[in-house]
């Protein structure tokens, strides 16, 4: 039995590994502390349920030869493709964005575990088109590839996760052996288009975005979320507040204080002490796995690395950037600490891709 453990765990990264479930915990003890029960149904003993299938899905997808998810990458667009047309028809309703499907004992969001996939299509078309690349065709297909289901998850609408998948195929295609002057063609031409998209964003989404450029228009209104996280991560100076004392968090001043705004309500209760150790955990996280991509055996274990990279970093950034009214409330929730079934289970199985790409490299005979 010994043995065994032993087996199992050999050439594994423990740095990501203990990073991962150090986040994990540091979430677990502000949505505990942000709860006032703890039966089944409540949000801290569902993410605690989901947290530990997720880690277990961590493990074995340790174990699993990434190099097998290239042989199913048409069944994964099929499969994304599908799951989102089915939002629409059989998905319901949260926060304005229709993104989830109720399946009875899980309430699954399809737009998540799609940008994993994807992320999967794209490390397999990067790397058998490495030498291609060069030429603008090849980038145009990656991104007509990318822009459908982009374009299905902007409809639901969630704008947060379309740019999540726009975000990540653009690092991927930068990490590839694409011609610098097509990206920068390419770039002109995305941020030239941000205007016009305009047109197509919700009244809700255009209140966000003019409270983002002048905080104070609306202090009782769109711009109450962001001023209230504001004031939690202030009141929380050096040493916070304590868990379960936090006056913004535990009186419901924070809105979303267990997905969007979790960062606020741990900036208040753990002080900067707790954000220091919750950012320098992610970093570590980050190192780790750009040492992995670094590492990879394939091109194909590079490009999903970074991809998967990019995914935990875009959501790092832009949760705590809205917290901080640096960037517009887009509901991207922060990894391993926000509230989230789907999330978090798609999150750990990412880390558990790593370290399978980890493992390859140190030639284990599986």
């Amino acid at each position: 039995m010994k043995n065994l453990i032993f087996r199992f765990f050999k050439n594994f990264d423990w740095l990501l590994f203990a990073s991962t479930i150090l986040l994990c915990a540091l979430g677990l003890a502000v949505l505990y502390s942000a709860t006032t029960e703890y039966t089944l149904g409540s949000i801290a003993v569902k993410q605690t349920i989901n947290m530990g299938i997720g880690i277990i899905a961590l493990l074995l997808f340790s174990r699993l030869d990434y190099r097998l998810f290239k042989s199913y990458s048409g069944i994964m667009y099929l499969a994304t493709i599908l799951m989102l047309l089915a939002v629409p028809v059989f998905g319901f309703e949260v926060n304005e964005a229709q993104s989830w499907i109720d399946l009875g004992f899980f309430q699954f969001q399809p737009s998540v575990l799609a940008l994993l996939f994807m992320i999967i299509i794209l490390a397999k078309y990067f790397a058998e088109h490495y030498e291609d690349m060069g030429k603008i065709r090849e980038i145009i297909k990656s991104g007509i590839y990318m822009a459908i289901p982009t374009a299905l998850v902007a409809l639901q609408p969630d704008f947060g996760t379309a740019f999540t998948f726009v975000f990540v195929w653009g690092v991927m295609i930068l990490a590839s052996n694409a011609k610098r002057i097509y990206l920068l063609v390419l770039g002109i031409l995305g941020l030239a288009s941000i205007p016009a998209l305009w047109i197509f964003l919700a009244d809700y989404q255009k209140d966000r975005l003019t409270t983002f450029l002048n905080p104070t228009a609306d202090p009782m209104g769109a711009g109450w979320n962001v001023n209230q996280a504001m004031i939690a991560i202030g009141s929380g100076q050096m040493w916070g507040r304590g868990l379960g004392h936090g006056t913004q968090s535990q009186l419901n001043f924070i809105p979303e204080k267990e997905t969007d705004f979790v960062f606020a309500s741990l900036a208040e209760e753990m002080g900067f002490i707790g954000v220091t150790v919750l950012l320098t955990l992610f970093l570590v996280l980050f190192y780790r796995g750009i040492k992995i991509a670094v590492l990879a055996r394939d091109f194909f274990g590079t490009y999903l690395a970074i991809g998967l990279l990019a995914m935990l970093f875009v959501h790092v950034i832009v949760n705590v950037g809205m917290n901080m009214g640096l960037m517009p409330v887009t509901g991207i929730p922060l990894p391993f600490i926000s509230a989230g079934g789907t999330a978090i289970i798609v999150n750990l199985v990412a880390i558990g891709i790593l370290e399978s790409i980890y493992r390859r490299y140190k030639k284990i005979d599986f």
